[in-house]
């Protein structure tokens, strides 16, 4: 996709109501399929990345995608260095406080995923340690929640790494998105999910959203519009079918 240079006007106006940039800045972490990673051939995929350019195409955007840790996105976004952060991302009240919020375009619930029969329920867990993404939904959901029953987090640059960690019996469980646990579990045999999905509004509930810098109301407008008409076209029921097939 072609990648136009931004302009110093442009950059002045950065993340104004007024305008869009000539290029949208979508940054993302790539560590997290199906929602983001990076292939064979050193080049971002998934589903988030794909409704991402599809959204790009029908709103009429230059878009370009850029790679970082998760616990860095939003701090990214607010310092304006991206106009856009894809990446399977809760919308919370904390989080809605530093950024807005696009419409949701996923439904999310987490689970918690352990080596099989080693664990029947969630209470099993309490004091051993579950491996988290760091910055994420599910790392303050057992900070708030878990953490004073006993039940110890352990924060990990990406969720992948977390469940290395597991294979390798290094912590007992890992705490992350059902629809990547699910990815998982179809790849890696002796693993279950242990207890129900956790659907709590603060942490999970409400959906994934694409945080945008705060005040650029233009940005979120088109990109509410595409999904609109993505949902219409039947463009977000294919891609949805691809990467989560029932």
């Amino acid at each position: 996709m072609k990648k136009t240079l931004l302009s110093v006007a442009l950059l002045a106006t950065f993340g104004s109501t007024a305008a869009l940039a000539d290029e949208v800045k979508f940054v993302t972490n790539a560590a997290y399929p199906p929602f983001e990673f990076v292939d064979d051939n050193n080049e971002m995929q998934g589903f988030d990345i794909e409704l991402a350019k599809a959204l790009c195409e029908v709103a009429e955007l230059e878009c370009s995608f850029h790679n970082q840790a998760f616990d860095s996105l939003i701090p990214s976004l607010k310092f304006k260095r991206y106009h856009a952060a894809i990446a399977a991302m809760d919308i919370t009240p904390e989080r809605a406080e530093q950024v807005d919020f696009s419409d949701i375009y996923y439904e999310n619930s987490a689970v918690f995923v352990a080596p099989n029969d080693k664990f029947s329920s969630i209470d099993e867990l309490k004091g051993l340690t579950v491996g988290v993404q760091n910055g994420t939904s599910h790392q303050k959901y057992i900070q708030d929640n878990l953490e004073g029953e006993g039940l110890k987090p352990r924060p990990y640059q990406s969720v992948q790494d977390g469940l290395l960690d597991m294979t390798n019996g290094r912590i007992e469980a890992v705490f992350a998105d059902t629809a990547v646990v699910g990815d998982w579990l179809g790849k890696n045999t002796g693993y279950e999910v242990v207890g129900d999905a956790v659907t709590d509004d603060n942490y999970f509930g409400t959906g994934f959203g694409i945080a945008v810098t705060k005040g650029n109301q233009e940005l979120l407008n088109k990109l509410n519009q595409g999904l609109a008409e993505l949902k219409e076209n039947g463009t977000y029921d294919r891609l949805y079918s691809k990467y989560f097939p029932k």
